[in-house]
């Protein structure tokens, strides 16, 4: 039996400090998350939730401005806990791609979890496709998330910084790369010039 090809395409969104400064032991926790749970090709289930802070509730007015996010939203979200069990339970029994643009969304993740004193939920292999990405188009520095869907001549999906927004986006990347990527595979259609030899044509006709 063929195994099934199963990914998850995360995006997380996180506290920000003010402008002033830090707050003293400040760290950032996601305080939205959006996850996209694809399995051969098709999507499966969509996730979107605001999260509870733990150590730092109150948002700072960056955040707020930067996302366009008011407390009372985030106030009404889950908490941590229960996002740790709802990525534990999207994974399921058969881990496989980890998908996420950028670094930070695992780094957070796990950080969020070390303070919270809980077990990190996810198995699959971590793929960063901003690093795929730059590696497969040779770029010299790494190209935001919706830069590089619209080198593709695509747009986002819905806005910018959603979290679910943006974990679409990424697959819709994640799809046009591995298409570009199995094109480059497929060897060359062979010319009509490499089928026939022109020589013993010629030969032929002028003999």
């Amino acid at each position: 039996m063929e195994k099934k090809k199963r990914a998850l395409f995360i995006d997380f969104e996180f506290t920000m400090p003010d402008r002033h400064g830090r707050k003293k032991g400040f760290y950032q926790e996601i305080i939205e998350a959006g996850v996209v749970l694809v399995e051969n090709g098709k999507i499966l289930e969509e996730f979107s939730s605001f999260v509870v802070p733990n150590r730092f509730p109150l948002l700072s007015d960056r955040c707020k401005s930067f996302l366009n996010i008011s407390q009372e939203q985030v106030d009404g979200g889950i908490s941590f806990h229960e996002l740790v069990n709802k990525l534990h339970l999207m994974e399921g029994q058969q881990p496989g791609l980890i998908v996420t643009w950028g670094n930070m969304d695992m780094k957070v993740l796990r950080q969020n979890c070390q303070k919270s004193g809980v077990g990190f939920p996810l198995t699959g292999k971590e793929v960063d496709l901003s690093m795929e990405y730059k590696r497969f188009f040779g770029d010299q520095n790494q190209t935001g998330l919706w830069k590089a869907v619209q080198e593709y001549g695509r747009e986002g999906t819905g806005r910018h910084h959603r979290a679910l927004d943006d974990a679409l986006t990424t697959y819709h990347i994640f799809k046009l790369v591995e298409k570009d990527k199995q094109y480059l595979k497929k060897p060359k259609p062979t010319t009509i010039g490499d089928r026939v030899d022109f020589s013993k044509l010629f030969n032929n006709k002028f003999a």
